[in-house]
Formats: structure tokens, C-alpha cells, sequence
């Protein structure tokens, strides 16, 4: 919110900053620095609102932090009821999802926006100790008349940014506030000691996810697969193992990666991880998009390239058949005795304009390495591995398609996950399924039978076995 009154005059700006600067807190001043650099006015009377009620509880669901707020409460909520202090804690971006503290205080912090859904950047509300916190990645002190905005003189304030151990990046940030001119030594120290703990208890869970990921994904490291990595691009298991606890460019399925030895590799998905193959650097990749009822495409050295359904179908036939096939077995292959040769070849000389000499002929196959969705699927399921198939798994394989090999492929593959699901799958498998669309009414009803009552999951089973059955 605005203030109706006039903005401060740039001169005492200038001068209330030449006063901050003088008293020897730098920090304070490069944060008043980049606060009116941003634009902000000394006269603003709130930070602003951004999240509504409904969409701070979306974000709180979702939000990493969320686990470990009782932790936090347990930290720092005794100590701020006890002396007047607000707790916050807010996401990466500064968006408060959390404050609690006394009704007095509550009160007091509502004025200011110092409260759930609103932003406390440096860019939104100037030099605070969230917004500063967060803009250095360090905690922070900001007492009183060091704030920029003037209606949050009579605050002041610690924050400590959280960072996640996965990713490297701020996740969040935990903040003491209270209507008083100084903090105690102890606020500041505690604050610190929260935002570490918290690191400690992601990293606690990073080390066990990571211990997971090895036992069930380090196997596939053979051939030319040497390195492991998760989704956030650090790596877990490699050869040679010096690479272990580094990191490379955050891996997207079928495209390069550049590996510590200046290597380039493949990545492959698996999952909840990824398998990088080394490659030679003139060698091509070609990963094939064509689950679900989807716009199928190939992605070429990293370049989308959309694929109408017949060219998709001819590229889901040679990565079947690796060791080529002649034009008359892919005209069978794909459709039966009333196919065509002559057309074949027309259909592959138009697929080549568009993917280049990786598609080769006598006979036809694909010269690059290759991999595609649907046989990612089929090879965790190969494993037993139902958990990580049925999330890579949008829906079938072509659904449009009528050839006879494609049909085939794809009835084999739905009834081999279904087949799994059913006797594997735990509550979760069997609900990821559903978002495919396939209204199945053994797995409706499984779900609706083993979910709690007043999970919403368990109303939406229903409620699609219910129309399926009605409209049957």
C-alpha cells in the first residue's frame, strides 16, 4: 500500500543514507543502496500482499520447509512468546507462508503486512531482515531506524536464510521480529542456530534419498554408463569415483551433458535419476517423446523436433529393432500384408529431411544413440521397479496409431504395468496411474478401498467408478 502523503525528498534520502553508510554497517547500506535503486518508497505503509489464503496453502503443502516447521516452532516460537516476538518464515522469494507469535504482536504485524501471503524483499519493502537476509544468502540484523521504509522503524528484526543441501539454492528464510529499538545477543545466535539445524535435518533426508537412489539405480552404471546423478544434477555414483559429491548441468532426458573430464554424455532417464552414457562427440543422440495422447517428438542432440504419427511410428519400429529392419519387414511390421513398399520408402526419404543421416538405410535403422519413453518404461518394469514406470508413464504408446506393430507394443506394455500395479503398487502407484485418464475399475476400485476416509483421492476414485459404472 501507498502512502497518501508525499514521498521523502531525495535529499534526505541521501542524507538519512550518507548516515547509515557513516556508522560503519555496510550491509545496511548497500541494502538501502539496492532497495532505492529498485524504486522503493520510504513512505510505503505495508509489504505487499501477493498470495491469497487459498494459494499460501497451496504453496505451504507443496513447500520443503513444511516438514520441519514444527521443528522451527519448537526453536524459536517459545522464545518469541515469551518475549514479544513474531516468528517468520517465508520461501526463496520472500513470501511469508508462516508467523506466529502473541495476539498483540499479531496485531502490530498485520499493519505492516508482516504477516502469511505477503512479500518481504528488498525490492518490495526495502532494507528488512528478511528481504536483506535473503539478498546476501547470510543472516542479518537490522535494527529500527536502519530499515529504509519508515513505518517499520519501530521494528527490528533477525533472519537467517535456509538453503537446500540438493539444489544449492535458498529455499526459505526464518525471521525474529519485535516492536523493540535491540535484540538480544541470544535472538540473533538462536536464529542462526535454526536456519542450521533445518540445513542439517535436508541434509539428513538428502543422505538417505541419495542412499536409495544408489541402491536401486547403481546396477544400470555398466557399459558406457559411468555416472549417476539426480535430478538436481549432483552426482552419486561415478567412475572415477573422485566425481562423487560434484555436480554437472541439471540433466534433461536424451540431451548432452558435459562431464569433469571434458566428455560429453547422454542422459537417460531412470526414474527418480538419471544414467549419463558417455558419447563420442560426433556420435548423435535421438530420444523419442510418443506416451500419452500427446503431440509425439524426437529430440535430436537436444533439438525438439515434432513428429507427425506415421514418421512416429517408423522411429518407434527401429528403436525396436536396433540392428535395422528392410523396407519390406517395416512395411509388415507396421501395416500387415496391405502394406506398401513403394510408400515406405517415400516416408523414410521425408523422415530423413528432417532428422539427417542418423536414419539409414540397408537396411533401415537408426545410426545415433537412441532411447524413447516408452522404453525407459519397459525396462524399470523389467526390474520390478513400479513405482518410477507408472510416473514416466502419461498413457499409452501412440494412442492414435493403427499399425499392427505399434498396437502390439502398446497392448504388451499397459497390460505388463497394469499387471504390476495391481500386484506392487502401493496406494500412490495405483493413483498416479489414474492421471493417465484410464478409468480402470479393478484400480478404481482398489483405491477407493484402500485410501482413509476423508482423503480426497478416495472421493475422486469413487466418483470416476461410480460414472463409469452408469455410463456402462
Amino acid at each position: 500500500m501507498w502512502s497518501s502523503q508525499a514521498p521523502e525528498p531525495i535529499a534526505d534520502c541521501d542524507r538519512r543514507l550518507t548516515s547509515v553508510g557513516a556508522g560503519g554497517r555496510l550491509v545496511v547500506a548497500d541494502s538501502w543502496q539496492r532497495s532505492l535503486a529498485a524504486g522503493v518508497d520510504p513512505d510505503l505503509r505495508s509489504a505487499p500482499l501477493v498470495f491469497d489464503t487459498d494459494r499460501v496453502a497451496c504453496v505451504r503443502q507443496s513447500h520443503p520447509l513444511d516438514r520441519h516447521l514444527p521443528m522451527l516452532r519448537e526453536t524459536l516460537r517459545g522464545m518469541a512468546d515469551a518475549s514479544d516476538h513474531l516468528m517468520a518464515v517465508t520461501d526463496g522469494e520472500g513470501h511469508v507462508l508462516w508467523s506466529e507469535g502473541p495476539r498483540a504482536v499479531r496485531r502490530r504485524a498485520e499493519s505492516i503486512g508482516l504477516i502469511e501471503g505477503f512479500r518481504w524483499t528488498e525490492e518490495s519493502i526495502g532494507t528488512n531482515g528478511i528481504g536483506t537476509a535473503l539478498s546476501i544468502g547470510g543472516p542479518v540484523y537490522i535494527q529500527a531506524t536502519e530499515h529504509l521504509v519508515n513505518v517499520l522503524h519501530p521494528w527490528s528484526c533477525v533472519a537467517a536464510p535456509i538453503t537446500d543441501p540438493d539444489t544449492a539454492r535458498v529455499i526459505g528464510c526464518v525471521d525474529i521480529s519485535g516492536t523493540k529499538n535491540t535484540m538480544h545477543p541470544a535472538v540473533v545466535a538462536l536464529v542462526q542456530a535454526a536456519a542450521r539445524l533445518t540445513e542439517a535435518q535436508l541434509t539428513l533426508e538428502m543422505n538417505h534419498r541419495d542412499a536409495y537412489l544408489r541402491d536401486r539405480y547403481v546396477r544400470h552404471l555398466r557399459g558406457d554408463a559411468r555416472v549417476l546423478v539426480t535430478a538436481t544434477g549432483r552426482v552419486l555414483a561415478a567412475d572415477p569415483d573422485g566425481w562423487c559429491g560434484g555436480r554437472v548441468a541439471v540433466p534433461e532426458p536424451g540431451h548432452r551433458v558435459s562431464l569433469p573430464d571434458g566428455r560429453t554424455a547422454v542422459a537417460e532417464v531412470l526414474g527418480q535419476a538419471f544414467v549419463l552414457r558417455t558419447t563420442d562427440d560426433d556420435r548423435r543422440s535421438l530420444l523419442l517423446r510418443l506416451l500419452g495422447d500427446q503431440q509425439p517428438c524426437a529430440f535430436l542432440d537436444g533439438r525438439r523436433i515434432p513428429l507427425s504419427l506415421r514418421h512416429a511410428e517408423l522411429l518407434a519400429l527401429l528403436a525396436l529393432h536396433p540392428r535395422g529392419l528392410t523396407c519390406e519387414q517395416s512395411s509388415f511390421h507396421l501395416y500387415g500384408d496391405e502394406g506398401n513398399p513403394a510408400t515406405l520408402r517415400a516416408e523414410i526419404h521425408r523422415l530423413r529431411a528432417q532428422l539427417g543421416d542418423v536414419v539409414r538405410a540397408k537396411p533401415y535403422r537408426l545410426d545415433c544413440d537412441v532411447d524413447a519413453d516408452f522404453l525407459a518404461v519397459r525396462r524399470l518394469l523389467g526390474t520390478g521397479n513400479v513405482t518410477d514406470a507408472v510416473r514416466l508413464y502419461p498413457g499409452p504408446l501412440l494412442p492414435r496409431s493403427e499399425s499392427a506393430a505399434i498396437r502390439g507394443e502398446r497392448a504388451d506394455l499397459d497390460a505388463t504395468l497394469r499387471r504390476q500395479l495391481l500386484h506392487h503398487g502401493d496406494v500412490d502407484d495405483l493413483w498416479t496411474y489414474t492421471k493417465t485418464g484410464d478409468d480402470d475399475l479393478e484400480i478404481l476400485g482398489r483405491l477407493a478401498a484402500a485410501l482413509p476416509p476423508g482423503d480426497p483421492r478416495r472421493v475422486a476414485a469413487q466418483l470416476r467408478e461410480d460414472r463409469v459404472l452408469s455410463d456402462g
